[in-house]
């Protein structure tokens, strides 16, 4: 009885599933060869996906999610998926050359999104690119409100300029990062001073940054550079993200289930440069944290000990380790320093050497990787190629001995022959003395046989 009970429990809990995620699906359109013609009327958020793809697999109940969000929160987002693989010319159009690619499409704009693929970061991604691209803020209280709301934001402060030109044009190509709004020097928080208007400002890390022509150069560069908090936890996808800054990112490479003084002491270290000294290197480095060294390790070809400090240039693959021992701040700082005055040498970097080295590196890896995960799998791929190439190179080789011997044998037979002209001539003279022979004269075939006999 409770076996058949817990039976039907499951059954029960299958079907609801099931039913929830055919309820899910209800708000995520299929597309087809028609979207072409009839989107330009909405703003769409679209998963351009493969059958086959076992990444496009992993986010279909996150986009399922995706959809039914944005329908309960009634956003004018619609949420849909295409089959690029069915429909090839219009992910063509739309630039699609991986999957999953997901996109915003508003009127003739298309949007990238680059985060992480979850629920929280895509329907964020979808309300900042939908909305305005400089978005008011007409009193101090709705400024006070954007400031508990999002941790990094830009601001434009002052009237019609050349300035605000440039960072029209900055967040048109940014918004899908970061968010940029606008407004007058009355709504600015008294604790923010500027020497000149126009001004463009970053918010972050309790702070503010003002964008200066001369020292911070291009305004979209700047505004790409300072999209970031000064210190964060890092992963694989964020240091791809930081590739685009061009600075250097210092990273203490730690494990966080490991309570130990120099594990806890390290990461302080790490975060008290980033907050006092943030004047001093915030325009070349970013700082961070990092748990465990299997990305880092990956990245640098090597194995690192944890913990430890890592100071990497995303931007060419070259990185520098610790040469001395970081007891607290200052000595990190002393390290950032020498760094920066070329003292610490720099090591890696995307030279046709280290090339090589990261392709037989990711083969080796791969190979590893396949046997630990499935060792019969492993053998099947690796072992059954070159036991082919063995039995050829063994047909190969003995073909060739083979020939040899058939060849030497050949000759030793021609050399028989040669040395038995003299004996017929001499048997084709006897019969002239009166003794009747008959000469038994052996060709070739004859002398291969009795060979082989």
């Amino acid at each position: 009885m409770a076996a058949g009970r817990r039976g039907a429990g499951l059954r029960l809990c299958a079907t609801v599933f099931l039913l929830d995620m055919a309820f899910c699906k209800g708000f995520v359109e299929d597309l087809d060869e028609s979207f072409k013609d009839n989107r330009k009327d909405d703003i769409w958020l679209v998963d351009f996906y493969a059958p086959w793809c076992g990444h496009c697999k992993k986010l279909e109940p996150i986009w399922n999610e995706v959809g039914l969000e944005m329908k309960s929160i009634g956003s004018p987002v619609k949420v849909g998926k295409m089959d690029a693989t069915s429909y090839s010319s219009i992910a063509s159009e739309f630039g699609v050359r991986g999957y999953p690619t997901i996109k915003l499409l508003k009127g003739d704009l298309a949007y990238n999104y680059r985060g992480p693929r979850t629920k929280d970061d895509i329907i964020e991604f979808a309300h900042r690119v939908s909305g305005a691209l400089i978005r008011p803020l007409p009193s101090q209280q709705m400024f006070e409100h954007v400031q508990k709301r999002h941790r990094v934001f830009f601001v434009y402060i002052g009237g019609e300029s050349p300035l605000k030109e440039k960072y029209i044009d900055a967040a048109s190509e940014l918004i899908v990062y970061t968010y940029f709004f606008s407004a007058s020097e009355e709504v600015v928080p008294e604790y923010v001073t500027l020497k000149e208007m126009p001004a463009v400002l970053v918010f972050k890390d309790e702070t503010y940054f003002v964008y200066d022509e001369y020292e911070d150069g291009d305004l979209s560069s700047w505004i790409n550079r300072e999209r970031f908090q000064n210190y964060l936890t890092v992963d694989g996808f964020l240091l791809y993200e930081l590739g685009d800054t061009g600075k250097l990112v210092a990273i203490a490479v730690i494990d966080e289930k490991n309570t130990s003084i120099e594990h806890t002491r390290l990461k302080s270290v790490i975060q008290e440069v980033a907050r006092d000294y943030r004047d001093q290197f915030h325009r070349d480095f970013q700082f961070g944290h990092m748990d465990g060294n299997d990305y880092i390790n990956t990245l640098l070809m090597d194995e690192l000990k944890v913990p430890t400090v890592v100071v990497l240039n995303t931007s060419n693959q070259q990185y520098f380790l610790l040469d001395r021992q970081i007891k607290n701040a200052e000595d990190m700082v002393q390290f950032i320093n020498n760094i920066l005055d070329g003292t610490v040498e720099a090591q890696g970097g995307d030279s046709i050497l280290q090339r090589l080295k990261r392709i037989v590196f990711d083969a080796k890896s791969t190979v590893v990787s396949i046997f630990k995960s499935s060792p019969l799998m492993g053998c099947f791929l690796f072992g059954l190629p070159l036991g082919v190439i063995s039995i050829m190179c063994y047909g190969i080789y003995t073909a060739d001995t083979d020939g040899g011997y058939i060849e030497e044998r050949y000759e030793v037979s021609k050399s028989e022959i040669e040395s038995q002209e003299p004996t017929e001539e001499s048997k084709e003279q006897e019969p002239r003395s009166g003794v009747t022979l008959v000469p038994t004269v052996q060709g070739p075939k004859d002398v291969l046989e009795k060979k082989k006999d």
